[in-house]
């Protein structure tokens, strides 16, 4: 097989980049190891920015988001004494759209198989060679059979733990990590959301957070120890220790059915540069963020972005001054993304090594926060989303 641009992994990034390509005249082909049943139900959380949600819209992909998913115009903030609304209309003039990742996924794959795109599912021993020519090649098996894609740019999209990131040689890279020392306990429940808007909770036992994906489902989240068994933690405990943590001033928890649980570790991780020879890489590939900001899809958007508009004028005028700038480019949204993200865990959270000192710090900051109308503005700006190019 021959493409212009070959693309490993059928999630977000890998798809949305396959379905704007395809509006610039730019041909692709996907590879994916799941299969697609796997793909479109894999259920990932879907805060989505308004620039990407605009995006969607531009690009003929938004059509069920609109009707489906849900306009938040700001967030609360708890802590054991006060609530403060960050007023996302009020401060920013912008929103954010809750609307599930694998129904961005489902969407997305609609449309390149409405265009007639390729994309190859329950692809096995997938490898990329000769990254560094201007030949590089994806081989993969398929029923048994050997295959092989012939490009002239491969974009690594296949995620943490995909094939991309590990086949350019470690001297070349440089990684930037940090493992907190806690996990997310998360649930999915069939009850109608106990608030309109997500509420972030900082508490005296941990954080907690009330989210939805529906109005009549919740996603709901406590903050647990890095090793918890999950065995451990029955339907009464989980909505009890939910009910002390969210719950103030008459605030009660709507409780239904659990239909899904897990534990999430939480991880900041970023790869540089994001790009070997002829080989880009986007998304989770390149970099991970905790899911406390709501920032891993956006940020695959925004890669997926950069690097569109590179192959355009590559294949427009042969110039790879794009081409040779996405790292950069993307690393300044990313870095900005990561350091919001980290902030507000750090906000937030209960650290084990916690002195008194510091909890009552911690809440200081955050009173600081509630009272300063230039921070909550400057928390606004970033939730909703920056530019998809900075």
């Amino acid at each position: 097989m021959r493409t212009q641009v070959g693309i490993v992994g059928a999630g977000p990034a890998g798809l949305l980049l396959s379905h704007l390509l395809h509006r610039h005249g730019i041909e692709s082909i996907v590879v994916e190891a799941r299969s697609r049943e796997y793909v479109e139900n894999r259920i990932r959380a879907g805060v989505l920015e308004q620039p990407v949600e605009q995006l969607l819209m531009d690009t003929g992909v938004g059509d069920r988001m609109l009707a489906e998913g849900m306009v938040h115009e700001g967030v609360l903030l708890r802590n054991n004494r006060l609530d403060h609304r960050i007023d996302f209309r009020a401060l920013t003039g912008k929103h954010v759209r809750v609307y599930s990742q694998h129904k961005v996924v489902q969407d997305l794959i609609a449309a390149r198989l409405g265009d007639n795109g390729q994309i190859v599912f329950e692809a096995a021993d997938v490898a990329v060679h000769d990254l560094d020519t201007t030949a590089p090649r994806i081989s993969f098996t398929q029923d048994g059979q050997a295959q092989e894609i012939r490009c002239d740019v491969i974009a690594g999209c296949d995620g943490f733990h995909g094939i991309c990131r590990d086949a350019i040689p470690p001297s070349h890279l440089t990684h930037y990590e940090r493992d907190y020392p806690f996990a997310w306990l998360g649930i999915l429940a069939e009850a109608e959301p106990a608030s309109r808007e997500l509420v972030y909770a900082s508490h005296d036992r941990g954080f907690s957070l009330l989210s939805m994906r529906s109005p009549t489902v919740s996603r709901l989240y406590l903050q647990c120890a890095l090793q918890e068994d999950l065995a451990n933690w029955s339907d009464d405990r989980i909505w009890s220790e939910l009910s002390i943590r969210l719950g103030r001033g008459g605030f009660a928890l709507n409780e239904g059915p659990i239909i899904q649980r897990g534990i999430t570790a939480m991880r900041s991780f970023v790869v540089e540069p994001m790009q070997y020879g002829r080989m880009f890489l986007a998304g989770d590939a390149a970099h991970i963020v905790p899911p406390t900001g709501a920032k891993g899809l956006n940020l695959a958007a925004a890669d997926v972005t950069v690097l569109t508009r590179a192959l355009a004028a590559f294949y427009r005028t042969g110039s790879r001054d794009g081409l040779d700038a996405y790292s950069a480019t993307c690393l300044r949204r990313v870095w900005r993304a990561q350091r919001f993200s980290w902030w507000l865990t750090s906000l937030l959270h209960r650290f084990h090594d916690h002195t008194p000192f510091e909890r009552r710090a911690q809440i200081a900051e955050l009173d600081a926060l509630f009272s300063s109308k230039a921070q909550s503005t400057a928390l606004a700006e970033v939730y909703v989303g920056l530019p998809l190019i900075l």
